[in-house]
């Protein structure tokens, strides 16, 4: 008898011998002299049955309820021809088991994981989340995450990218989203920041001659969230040296197209290579700046991706004056704000009459910027630029949107100093890559594709945070909580 464990996968290379497998109980039917199983592990299910001569095994199987975990000792066997299922996994074997052993109980589960969870409250599902994850769907979503993930870095590290992680505690800066905030004990009074997106980081890479750096980045927002969204998400974040806006949209294109055929391959790209409609066209046309170019909407394999280009580098402040200082310090006195980011470039025809520029100019939307957001099938599933190098055109931005030089030098020193140190020309582009799995999944929310999401109003059911801290805690910290 083989003591070593044997994966569900594995069992039809044991076929007429002795085996040990370890998972749960999916399903139990009791027929009297016969007990059968489905039992599940990581690589899938198989059945299983107990029959009458196996007394051992019958007194313990009786008891025996689903989700219990348990280690099955049995033998392999081929099942009868006319109970072969061609079409399921391990359809025409099943383990006629010898000894079972309860390695841990299991309360009734809150709701049939069998079923389709998506009927299932969120608070709820999220509250159980660990149970949720059992499931078979979101069992392929997490795991199909995974292997998009290796596959990227694989290809990213093939063409001379390096993985570099960059801080998750960090500056407030102004740059168009709420902070999360995190209170020092060292340095009472001051603040850290919970990244946004490693902009500013990736771009002083470049500074540092990395010249080709991704990594899998973390990002946080505090804002309303919505169904392909939430406060903390994850970016597939890029940035080159000496690049162009072809370099980087090819390495892109070229990427994506590789995951829907090598991982996808059911799935139908519906132009290659991808449309590029400008900015212009896409809001005369389709009133929306993210379209859905679908040839078909009801076809859910089918994946229109385009890219929109020629985005006007400034637009209106709706906020009104100060609308994008979130810091309350020096915000924003101008009528303009940026599209995207402040720290995109221009395109090089346009670049003499940004640095002409002053906020009293009434046509600074018609500057465009060397931007360029990836869509899929109506959803922005990226976004980047090629950046401004320079120190002296970061402060003409500032300096348009109504930044005091002062506010401007003390919030993105650590920026101005990096582009004056001899920093190349270089640009990005960060997917969200949440939403990109989503779509891929053909899943209604990101939620669905995040191990351990929030709920729609940012809150953990299962930890039950946001929560209180202690007034030990809040002394330490020198922080006093208004209700």
């Amino acid at each position: 008898m083989s003591q070593n464990r044997v994966y569900i996968k594995d069992l039809k290379g044991h076929s007429g011998n002795e085996v040990v497998i370890k998972g749960w109980v999916d399903v139990r039917r009791d027929q009297g002299k016969l007990i059968f199983f489905d039992f599940r592990d990581m690589t899938g299910k198989v059945q299983g049955v107990i029959l009458p001569n196996a007394t051992d095994a019958h007194a313990v199987g009786s008891t025996t309820r689903p989700e219990w975990v348990v280690e099955v000792h049995g033998k392999v066997n081929p099942r009868p021809e006319r109970n072969v299922q061609a079409d399921k996994q391990n359809g025409d074997i099943e383990l006629e088991i010898l000894g079972m052993k309860i390695l841990n109980e299991a309360e009734t589960p809150a709701f049939d994981i069998h079923a389709d969870t998506r009927e299932v409250s969120e608070e709820v599902r999220l509250k159980y989340r660990y149970v949720d994850l059992r499931g078979e769907r979101l069992q392929k979503n997490i795991r199909n995450r995974a292997k998009i993930m290796q596959y990227v870095r694989n290809f990213l590290t093939a063409i001379d990218f390096t993985e570099i992680e960059t801080p998750i505690l960090t500056k407030s800066t102004p740059e168009g989203a709420r902070d999360y905030v995190v209170p020092s004990r060292i340095s009472s009074g001051l603040f850290y920041a919970l990244p946004q997106s490693p902009q500013q980081y990736k771009q002083m890479l470049m500074s540092a001659g990395m010249e080709r750096y991704f990594q899998f980045a973390k990002c946080m927002r505090d804002e309303d969230t919505r169904g392909d969204r939430q406060p903390e998400f994850t970016q597939l974040d890029m940035e080159l040296s000496f690049a162009t806006e072809e370099d980087i949209m090819n390495v892109t294109e070229k990427l994506l197209i590789e995951i829907v055929e090598k991982l996808y391959p059911h799935k139908r790209i519906q132009q290659i290579p991808f449309p590029r409609i400008p900015y212009k066209e896409a809001m005369e046309k389709y009133q929306i700046d993210r379209p859905d170019i679908r040839e078909d909407k009801e076809d859910p394999n089918l994946l229109a991706f385009c890219w929109v280009v020629d985005f006007p580098f400034f637009e209106k402040n709706e906020k009104g004056a100060g609308g994008v200082g979130q810091n309350g310090e020096g915000g924003g006195t101008s009528a303009w704000t940026f599209t995207h980011n402040p720290f995109s470039g221009t395109k090089a025809e346009h670049f003499d009459k940004l640095m002409a520029g002053n906020a009293e100019d009434k046509d600074l939307d018609t500057i465009i910027a060397s931007q360029y957001d990836i869509v899929l099938n109506g959803y922005e599933i990226g976004g980047g630029s090629v950046r401004n190098h320079r120190a002296d055109a970061l402060m003409k931005v500032f300096e348009i949107m109504g930044y005091p030089q002062e506010t401007v030098e003390k919030n993105f020193a650590h920026m101005l100093h990096a582009l004056r140190s001899g920093t190349p020309p270089h640009g990005g582009i960060a997917w969200g890559f949440d939403r990109l799995m989503m779509i891929l999944e053909n899943e209604p929310n990101i939620r669905e594709v995040i191990a351990f999401p929030k709920t729609g109003e940012g809150r953990d059911p299962m930890m039950e945070s946001p929560s209180e801290i202690s007034r030990t805690q809040l002394k330490e910290l020198g922080i006093s909580v208004n209700k």
